[in-house]
């Protein structure tokens, strides 16, 4: 099978800029461009095949008419494909914010939980992230934090920079600072719970709604582990797997798994199959299971992700 290059599904939330479209060149009509949906499978925002014979066909469409064993083996397992991939461009603060677990979101959304996994590509001096309580609180102190308007005085607080790397598991409240440009791989879910958003109005003049039931009973009151790092082995969960790559690397893609290369500096060449593709920063490429060998050649950086 042929090597894809996908286009991405956009959307244009409130606290979205420009940066997606000046650095990584993303083609949307909306404004602002938040998010860029790379890799998408999700009905809120299915990729499309960006060139070929194909072109404009859903990845979901497309997967479906190639059969059994486009997604290898560990995909079976799943119900759905199990993987989102994102660019996120916080020209502003997003909301404070926690994600279900699998069980409660089987039960109440009808689709997967969501842990997250975010790769700092952009931090404007001082920008930072909030991730988890500072200490153990109690939901009755969240809520009268709520009244007061002094949630932001309970969370953890962390400066970040290029390079950085954050696990967030299902239950972890959190929210993206402004002035950073992130890639976020995900599970593929679109189940957000807003716990507060800083009293802020939407387009209509409206403030944004917040789930803050659905967000007390999901969520960890309490500090989380320190799990950002910067080692080329990212992260990992039974949803996706994502690495680090630099440079000229080469390896397989077996029939184990699909592999997913999210382009996010640089430019070079993608080779597997007989197929040798240009590849710049701001594109990604799909390589369904059994591909084979595949070489990455160039000065690029790329997040490599698929099933473990």
């Amino acid at each position: 099978m042929p090597m894809l290059k996908m286009e991405p599904a956009c959307k244009d939330y409130l606290w979205g800029g420009e940066r997606l479209r000046e650095k990584y060149h993303i083609r949307a009509d909306c404004h602002p461009l938040a998010e860029a949906w790379m890799l998408s499978c999700h009905p809120d925002g299915p990729s499309r095949i960006a060139q070929g014979p194909c072109k404009g066909m859903t990845l979901a469409d497309y997967a479906a008419a190639c059969g059994s064993g486009f997604w290898g083996k560990r995909c079976e397992s799943f119900a759905e494909f199990p993987m989102l991939i994102k660019l996120i461009d916080a020209a502003k603060d997003l909301s404070v914010q926690v994600h279900p677990g699998d069980r409660y979101a089987r039960r109440h959304e009808h689709q997967p939980g969501k842990a997250e996994m975010w790769y700092v590509l952009e931090a404007e001096p001082g920008a930072a992230i909030y991730y988890g309580f500072t200490r153990a609180v109690t939901r009755k102190e969240i809520r009268r934090s709520l009244r007061d308007n002094t949630l932001i005085k309970l969370l953890q607080r962390v400066p970040v920079s290029a390079g950085d790397c954050f696990f967030i598991p299902p239950g972890t409240v959190h929210a993206i600072g402004a002035g950073i440009l992130m890639a976020e791989i995900q599970q593929n879910s679109n189940v957000t719970y807003r716990l507060y958003d800083y009293g802020r109005l939407d387009a209509d003049g409206h403030p944004r709604p917040l789930q803050i039931e659905q967000a007390l009973a999901v969520l960890e009151p309490g500090p989380v582990a320190s799990t950002w790092n910067r080692s080329r082995h990212l992260a990992s969960c039974p949803s996706f797997t994502a690495d680090l790559l630099r440079g000229d690397v080469a390896g397989c893609c077996d029939g184990e798994s699909f592999c997913v290369f999210l382009f996010t500096a640089g430019s070079g060449e993608l080779c597997c199959g007989g197929q040798t593709e240009p590849v710049t920063a701001g594109e990604c490429w799909l390589l369904p299971a059994g591909s084979g060998e595949w070489q990455l050649r160039g000065n690029t950086t790329a997040l490599l992700c698929y099933l473990l």
